[in-house]
């Protein structure tokens, strides 16, 4: 630990976008090998990093600082755009109310503030105050600016000492004893003209002085790279004389020792920052998250004739267990009119454990939000998929008509969705017609509120591909050279250039060839992994019931009026959010407008809900291999497989899925699969408890599902442990001593060592989960119905070569599809 006390209060992580190149990680470490305990975040207009840098220091042991350099807009209307002029202003979060106002700040800048930056005001800053720490930040805060009267300055307003000192007492009848002028000596000749005259303010005022470096990378080495990046940013050569540069290398993590020599002749400057370390102990609580209520209104209890214990609050527990029970239980029988009577008891029977379960996990106002919005969707005429993921095993959802696959006949399991042995969040992924999937976003918002919806932010990153033609562009390396090294990375997912460089041999002769391609190569190695731009998840959805700036700032992505979490999904449940999927399908808007034309040309539409899922003529169409235009169905390779297996039913396509993958295939899964439904290899079974579990698959352990089902029958574990024990299977742990321990325990010893014979690869390759496929499954089974009717019934328009687009505009698609279409005419 060093002996002197001093700590980097004005630091930019990755999470200041093309400017920061600080990784958080890397961060850490250095802090750490330095002798520092703390450290500040103070990321340009934004807190996106903010759980991250959290989490990520108080594992190193190191104290968070959470902060923000903010810009402030000198206009009592924060929506002005007459003027970019905006000032920079340090912000760190004491406590829970500093960082719950540090939120709402910054979310206020994004919503309403933002006009090419995101911007705050005095009045707000005054009237959100509370809890926070303040500084003066560099030569564009306000203060500073003033003070440094070049020629530019002036000629937009700079007025001198007076004026900074004013406005330095302004912060502080703001922030008392908690604003603070901030010193930077990194021998930038601006600087050096205003150091006297902070130091005069400061004994004039009272205020004290800190001493930061405005840190944008980690070490000096860095500095290059650095400017590279901002060339990425600006879009300008690495040697243009003209582009914006720094003066100077210095905007490194220095040592408590190298910035003691810096302000030597000023020693508080370096211990004040600890003044302010000692000021903020702001501990986030984070963990698993509350579900969310159902928006409630008086209306809807009227309406359903229930007696609720607090009829007139929007948000009750109580009220969402009630309704949610009745709801369900009404949709079941429902459901019960079309299932054979001899089964109605096992139904409701299911539905009581389930509905037990999940009101005893606190899910039922996460069940009625999920079942409100699909049904404002259907009542719109929106297309909603069957159900997807983990929910098709709830009986409960098919009951609340969330999902329409019936989980019973096809052996789909609860405890995939819920297992009361494990606390975890639900997780329904619901799919809607492409080209209105705003329309149900735009539902929830009016219902539950602006600040209470949001979209999950997510970051593009400089990945090793694309950093390697980033930083060629900018060294003016030709587009084809640039793109022939680029080509040299692995085609591997998730590879970095350290691996790359260790598997590819071309890529060291090359980059020891030549001095520019060094320079590419060392410039990407640093800048690999930045973030490069925020966006929004393709499907992620946030409900709360109080304003989300309380639990995670807000973002709204430039040009959009889509609003954001400022936090990742990979933090939204830290901070007690739930996310819910709203997945876009171009496939369901295919089936949509195909069948609108049927209708349109013969009168009827065709309602999915009553064909016979085993129709043999649409298997006899998927196994003519003419599944072009097919979701999922329609490559090369799964047109040879459809040929080969020969689907007589949906649960052959269905297994169709799920081994169409590399685990499988390169086990020869794939292969003994197809052999044993021709009947040209045997199919056996190890023990005989095994063959109502595998006998749909003809003895092969297809799905996670029916490895559950084997742990328990020769395991002895209820579903729930089963479960638990399937998730230690997919992180590649199979727990081997508990499963044969379980074996003993049920009079079965040792008997779960021969059941590998059903399956030659691990879970986490070759088995894929049943209750992903099936619903799946059935979107190709309603667009092979309409391929096959179009293909005897004159294409229904679909020959023309006009396919929808996601803005429901007809579009041109390549004319070997509709040959491969015609070509299913028989």
């Amino acid at each position: 630990m060093s002996k002197i006390n001093f700590t980097h209060l004005h630091l930019h992580t990755e999470y200041s976008l093309l400017d920061g190149a600080n990784k958080i990680k890397k961060l850490a470490k250095t802090i750490k090998n330095l002798g520092m305990n703390a450290v500040a975040m103070t990321d340009h207009g934004n807190m996106f990093g903010a759980i991250d840098f959290y989490t990520t220091m108080k594992k190193e042991g190191i104290k968070p600082i959470i902060g923000m350099e903010c810009y402030i807009h000198n206009n009592d209307d924060l929506r002005d755009k007459t003027t970019r002029q905006r000032f920079h202003l340090c912000l760190y979060a004491k406590n829970e109310i500093g960082y719950k106002n540090l939120m709402y700040l910054s979310s206020q800048a994004y919503l309403e503030g933002f006009y090419y930056y995101p911007r705050i005001n005095k009045q707000l800053l005054k009237e959100y105050s509370q809890g926070l720490v303040c500084s003066s930040a560099c030569l564009q805060g306000e203060v500073n600016w003033h003070l440094n009267e070049n020629d530019r300055n002036k000629s937009f307003g700079a007025k001198g000492y007076e004026e900074a000192k004013n406005i330095a007492l302004e912060y502080k009848d703001i922030f008392g004893d908690d604003f603070y002028l901030e010193l930077m000596r990194h021998g930038i000749p601006d600087q050096h003209r205003i150091d006297n005259q902070i130091l005069k303010i400061a004994n004039e005022t009272n205020i004290k002085i800190i001493a930061t470096n405005d840190t944008h990378y980690n070490s000096k080495k860095d500095a290059n790279a650095h400017e590279a990046f901002m060339c990425i940013a600006m879009n300008k050569l690495y040697d243009d004389p003209n582009r914006l540069r720094h003066s100077v290398h210095e905007f490194y993590v220095k040592s408590p020792e190298d910035m003691y020599k810096l302000f030597a002749d000023i020693p508080e400057a370096i211990t004040n920052t600890q003044e302010i370390v000692d000021k903020c102990n702001l501990e986030i609580k984070l963990g698993n998250p509350t579900p969310p209520n159902f928006k409630f209104c008086r209306e809807m209890a009227m309406m359903s004739n229930l007696d609720l214990p607090f009829v007139n609050e929007e948000y009750s527990l109580e009220n969402d267990a009630i309704l949610f029970e009745y709801e369900s239980k009404k949709g079941l029988e429902e459901r019960l009119k079309n299932i054979d009577p001899s089964k109605h008891d096992e139904y409701r029977d299911r539905l009581s454990i389930e509905i037990e379960i999940i009101k005893n996990m606190k899910f039922p106002g996460y069940m009625l939000i999920v079942w409100d919005f699909v049904r404002a969707a259907k009542d719109k005429g929106i297309p909603v998929g069957p159900g997807r993921g983990s929910a098709a095993g709830s009986l409960v959802a098919y009951s609340l008509k969330i999902t329409d696959i019936d989980p019973i006949p096809y052996g789909l399991l609860f405890e995939r969705f819920l297992n009361p042995e494990r606390v975890s969040m639900p997780d329904i992924d619901m799919d809607f017609c492409q080209s209105r999937r705003q329309e149900i976003i735009d539902y929830v918002v009016d219902r539950y509120g602006r600040e209470n919806v949001a979209q999950i932010i997510t970051f593009g990153k400089l990945l090793a591909k694309g950093v390697i033609r980033d930083v060629a562009r900018v060294l003016d390396v030709p587009y084809a050279k640039a793109d022939a090294f680029a080509k040299l990375i692995p085609d591997e997912l998730g590879i970095d250039l350290e691996n790359s460089y260790k598997k590819e041999s071309k890529i060291e002769e090359l980059v020891k060839s030549d001095e520019k391609y060094a320079q590419v190569w060392e410039f990407a190695k640093a800048l690999e992994g930045l973030n490069r731009n925020a966006g929004t998840h393709a499907a992620g959805v946030v409900i709360s019931n109080e304003p989300l700036w309380q639990k995670t700032p807000l973002f709204k992505p430039s040009g959009m009026d889509t609003v954001a979490t400022q936090y990742s999904g990979k933090y939204i449940e830290d901070v007690d959010l739930i996310k819910f999927d709203f997945l876009g399908l171009k496939t369901l808007t295919v089936i949509d407008e195909a069948n609108k034309l049927v209708e349109k040309r013969y009168g009827k539409k065709i309602d999915f809900s009553k064909e016979d899922i085993d129709k043999k003529e649409v298997y006899d169409y998927i196994s003519s291999g003419h599944t072009l235009g097919l979701f999922q169905i329609e490559s090369s390779g799964m047109q040879d497989l459809a040929k080969k297996l020969k689907p007589s039913g949906f649960e052959d396509v269905i297994a169709m899925l799920a081994l169409y993958r590399p685990g499988p295939m390169e086990s020869g899964m794939l292969d003994d699969f197809v052999e044993r439904k021709h009947g040209r290899a045997e199919i056996t079974y190890t023990f005989a408890e095994l063959e109502p579990i595998l006998k749909p698959t003809y003895g092969v352990i297809v799905y996670q599902e029916q490895v559950m089902q084997i742990v328990q029958t020769i395991g002895g574990f209820s579903l729930g442990g089963a479960d638990h024990q399937m998730r230690h299977v997919e992180l590649v742990d199979p727990v081997p001593e508990r499963r044969v321990a379980a074996g003993v325990a049920a009079e079965h010893p040792m008997r779960t060592a021969g059941v590998g014979g059903h399956g030659k690869t691990g879970c986490g390759h070759g088995v894929n989960r049943r209750q992903h496929l099936d619903p799946l499954g059935a979107d190709r089974h309603h667009i092979t119905h309409l391929e096959r009717d179009k293909a005897h019934q004159g294409r229904i328009g679909a020959g023309d070569g006009g396919e929808v687009g996601p803005d429901g505009v007809v579009e041109q698609v390549p004319a070997q599809r509709v040959d491969g279409a015609r070509q299913g005419v028989h």
